[in-house]
């Protein structure tokens, strides 16, 4: 895709735009003081500054033009200046020593669109309302208390997708899709106590996986309107529109859920039927003591991140790991060695079971170092100018730690593009964000919530797929590891891979 059409065609509209731009742009150089002492970068062209040489491939285009500028270098995007971190020094001192001054979000208007005005624990600014929302998830939605009561759900959705897979003994069968639609089932679940069965868990979640696909593709999409507010009416990409068609397909699923749950508590239902996170949310949304509200808003934004966000990225990561795994015959020999020393193949992978595997741990640290789930992160934004390594910072500038690009660094790793899981087997790196070598899962007070919930998923996924089946891809067929960017990283060309039955007893996979 070239520069042209990562634009959509500019416009006739956008063109007429474009000389009252222009005049005003000449007019800020003319009538204003010198720019502050900015990090390098390449040079840009009036106007427009570095758009339209972007690549849509973002987090290999920054890498490129960090060899050529250093790690830290900044571009011009409309009337927006954006700086790029692509060192652990340098991202240790954002996320960590200038955490505060860096903990907002540079939200653009799809992701206000995306989380009812940016109402969510992703977007919204950091302060109370912030801390409200992370204390929620923290304490109910995402603590070790509440994944551990839930796991019976967890382990039914895998069985299932065990069984799926063992009727396409033979056949080349889509993982990624499979594995979305088994983590949204339990996501769902765990949300509003119900999940999908036959006919409905195809239709409903096909339609999730198309809206979350399209929705993750949209907010990781440069957007004129973002960087000239002044045409943000006009929605020149159509980028507006299309969220707005997509955000009511979930909105409605989540109005009939959060309808028929507040019918049930109005009928009695019995505390052992309300045991899920919207009966939490809409009982802690009614308590008038809370010195920050938890509004209706709050609670639809939440149930969208627990959808987008915990459905899309380990299914991304679970399809990068098992085309790693099949394209390294001796990574699959030993994880499934390791698999068949700790539970036999003459039973099943039990989630108690995982943190017995090191080697299926390592498997999981090295796709993320290779394939992180946000490859740029989410955005951040200063709140006040800030000088980082002697550059100035400006307040309001859209801020990417570019981790992607930490985690291929040959200075750092060695053979950085090898998928090599061994190296973190006697490795110190772990998800905690206190290594700026290696944070898959970013680092600081905006650190992703999910990370617990993430792991458990990704390893009991893995481990269950590993344990029961071995992989291969069609003959003569080569498996395509390329990456396709987004908000969320995944694969270009999803894995198709057919699955042979291992374990000693056919009862096992029913």
């Amino acid at each position: 895709m070239d520069s042209i059409s990562q634009w959509d065609t500019l416009t006739p509209l956008f063109l007429a735009f474009c000389g009252i731009f222009a005049v005003a742009w000449y007019a800020r150089i003319f009538f204003t003081k010198p720019s502050p002492n900015l990090p390098p970068g390449p040079p840009g062209l009036p106007l427009f500054g570095n758009l339209l040489s972007l690549d849509p491939e973002l987090h290999s285009y920054f890498a490129s033009l960090s060899q050529t500028y250093g790690p830290i270098f900044s571009l011009r995007l409309g009337t927006q200046s954006c700086i790029v971190f692509s060192s652990p020094s340098i991202a240790r001192q954002v996320l960590k020593d200038h955490d505060i001054t860096f903990a907002n979000r540079d939200v653009p208007i799809a992701g206000r669109l995306a989380t009812y005005g940016g109402n969510d624990i992703a977007w919204s600014r950091y302060g109370p309302e912030w801390r409200m929302l992370r204390k929620v998830c923290a304490l109910k939605m995402l603590s070790n208390t509440t994944l551990d009561s839930v796991y019976q759900l967890r382990r039914t959705e895998i069985r299932k997708t065990v069984r799926y897979l063992y009727s396409r003994v033979g056949s080349p069968v889509d993982i990624g899709k499979q594995i979305f639609l088994t983590i949204l089932n339990v996501t769902t679940s765990m949300m509003w106590g119900r999940t999908m069965e036959g006919d409905e868990r195809a239709v409903v979640g096909a339609e999730f996986r198309e809206v979350v696909a399209h929705m993750t593709e949209l907010l990781g999409k440069p957007n004129m309107s973002d960087f000239f507010p002044g045409l943000a009416r006009f929605d020149l990409q159509g980028v507006e529109k299309q969220m707005r068609s997509l955000v009511p397909r979930l909105d409605q699923i989540f109005e009939k859920m959060i309808k028929l749950r507040l019918g049930r508590d109005s009928d009695g239902g019995t505390e052992e039927e309300s045991k899920d996170f919207l009966q939490f949310l809409l009982k802690l949304k009614d308590e008038e003591n809370s010195k920050t509200p938890l509004t209706m808003t709050h609670v639809k934004a939440l149930l969208m991140d627990m959808v987008v966000g915990g459905s899309d990225t380990t299914s991304n990561a679970i399809d990068f790991a098992l085309a790693h795994i099949i394209n390294e015959p001796e990574v699959m020999k030993r994880v499934q060695e390791e698999l068949d020393n700790i539970v036999g193949r003459e039973n099943t992978v039990e989630e108690s079971h995982i943190h017995k595997l090191p080697c299926l741990l390592a498997v999981m640290k090295e796709t993320l170092r290779l394939h992180p789930a946000l490859p740029l992160l989410v955005p951040h934004c200063p709140s006040e100018t800030t000088i980082i390594e002697g550059y100035t910072v400006p307040k309001g500038s859209r801020v990417f730690v570019n981790v992607w690009a930490i985690h291929r660094d040959p200075l750092i790793w060695n053979n950085p593009l090898q998928f090599d899981p061994i190296r973190f087997l006697d490795a110190k790196w772990d998800f905690s964000g206190n290594d700026f070598d290696y944070f898959p899962f970013g680092s600081g007070r905006r650190m992703c919530a999910g990370i617990a919930m993430a792991e458990r998923t990704f390893l009991y996924s893995m481990a269950t797929l590993m344990h029961s089946f071995d992989w291969k891809v069609v003959e003569g067929q080569e498996l395509d590891m390329s990456e396709k960017f987004g908000i969320v990283l995944k694969k270009r060309v999803p894995l198709a891979a057919i699955p042979t039955p291992r374990l000693s007893n056919p009862t096992l996979y029913e």
